[in-house]
This record gives structure tokens, C-alpha cells and sequence, in this order.
């Protein structure tokens, strides 16, 4: 079969305890370096002009204020920013932190509602440090009152949907399973951050800042559960026999 060399090497990496723990800090390290990359050239300008023509893009020539494509899709575009939304967020960890309860595994519950809430902490930080005005190219199809960069909805959507996914993936017995959530959480991830761009709140540049950031944090979680299993804190990783 053609994916069998695939999951000897993630069957092999399970068996390795050290040799994933190596990945996933690997991992983490590659997106904290690419975020101090693009934020080093954020900062100095550099990702101006193409923020400008990607912005530009998603608009009607001749009139910036209309996104491209019909009114019914700039109303899903709302939609589907919400779901990276304060309110949103909140509500999808307490449901998942639901599911680790009705697991009886108090342990989990309490780590993904502190990695969430960590990393949600950690998108507001960013905004104050960075204070990087908001897009004034185009007229904004959603409200805002906070900085740009980064991306909190971006952020939050990445912090708490990978996240989730990746605490929810490792207990669940078949790979079908883990892939289909993990799947979701990526689709919700970049579907998030593509509406704030289409919308004019955001530059592509905070997107992408919020993206890795939220990426990188997630994988932190995942390494971090992965030794808290092994001390016994948290429920070990389920793999399929």
C-alpha cells in the first residue's frame, strides 16, 4: 500500500519515546523561528507591498469597498470569522474540556483548558507588545477596536483548535479518527484566518504571524502532554493495534 511507508515511520516515532519527543521540539523550534523571521520583516517594512496587493486582491477593482464575489459570501465571511471569536473559543474548550470529563480524566480536562487559555493569554500579549495599526485600504466588514498584529482571531483559532485537536487526536483508538479531527482543526484554523483578510481587518502578515504563532503553541502542547503522560498526569497516547 502507499501509505504504509508513512505509518511504519509514525509507528516507528510512537515506539521512540526520545525520537518524537525530538520531532515535535524540532517542530516548535521551526515555528518560533519563522515567526521572529516574519516578524523581523514586519517590522521593518518589508511585507508592505505585499500586504497591499493581496488585500487589493480580494476586492473589486474600481471599488475597494466590495469584496470580490457576492453579498451572500461576504456574510459567510463573518460567519466564519466568528468561529475564531472570543466567545466561540470559549465555548468549544469548555465542550471539549466536557469530553475529557465524561472520560473521568480530570487530569487532561485541567491541561487543555491551561494550554488554551495559556495561549489565548499569550495572542492579547502580543497585540499590546506589537500595537500594529489595523488595514486603512479598505472599508472593514467586521468590528474591531484592538491592534493588528497578530491575528487574534488567527491566534485563537490556532491556539484553540489545534490544540484541541491534537490533546483530542492522541486519545482516540483509530487513525481515522485522529486524522479527521486533526483535518477539522486545520480547516477551522485557516478557514479563520482567510475571513479576516477577506474582510479588510487584517493584513495577510498578521494572519500568517498568528497561524505559526498558534502552530507552534500547539505543538509545545502536544510535547509537554506527551512527558505529563509519561509521569502518569495525564491520559498516555492511544494508538491503534
Amino acid at each position: 500500500m502507499p501509505d504504509r511507508p508513512l505509518r511504519t515511520l509514525f509507528d516507528a516515532l510512537r515506539r521512540n519515546v526520545e525520537i518524537g519527543v525530538l520531532v515535535l521540539l524540532a517542530l516548535a523550534i521551526l515555528a518560533v523561528w519563522a515567526l521572529a523571521e516574519l516578524t523581523d520583516e514586519v517590522l521593518e517594512g518589508a511585507t508592505r507591498n505585499l500586504d497591499r496587493d493581496l488585500l487589493l486582491a480580494l476586492r473589486v477593482p474600481g471599488d475597494l469597498s466590495d469584496p470580490l464575489g457576492p453579498p451572500w459570501l461576504e456574510e459567510m465571511g463573518r460567519d466564519f470569522t466568528a468561529l475564531g471569536g472570543t466567545g466561540v473559543i470559549a465555548g468549544v474548550t469548555l465542550l471539549a474540556a466536557g469530553f475529557f470529563l465524561v472520560r473521568r480524566s480530570l487530569g487532561s480536562m485541567l491541561y487543555l483548558l491551561a494550554a488554551t487559555g495559556g495561549g489565548i493569554a499569550l495572542s492579547s500579549i502580543g497585540k499590546e507588545v506589537f500595537d500594529r495599526p489595523r488595514p486603512d485600504l479598505v472599508p472593514h466588514g467586521a468590528l474591531v477596536y484592538t491592534a493588528s498584529f497578530p491575528s487574534g482571531h488567527s491566534m485563537m483559532a490556532a491556539v484553540a483548535y489545534l490544540t484541541l485537536g491534537v490533546l483530542i487526536a492522541r486519545v482516540l483508538p483509530e487513525r481515522r479518527q485522529k486524522a479527521y479531527v486533526l483535518t477539522v482543526a486545520i480547516l477551522l484554523t485557516l478557514i479563520v484566518g482567510v475571513s479576516r483578510v477577506y474582510l479588510g481587518v487584517h493584513w495577510p502578515t498578521d494572519v500568517a504571524a498568528g497561524w505559526l504563532a498558534g502552530a507552534g503553541w500547539a505543538v509545545a502542547c502536544l510535547l509537554v502532554a506527551r512527558l505529563l503522560a509519561r509521569r502518569g498526569h495525564i491520559e498516555p497516547e492511544v494508538c491503534e493495534a
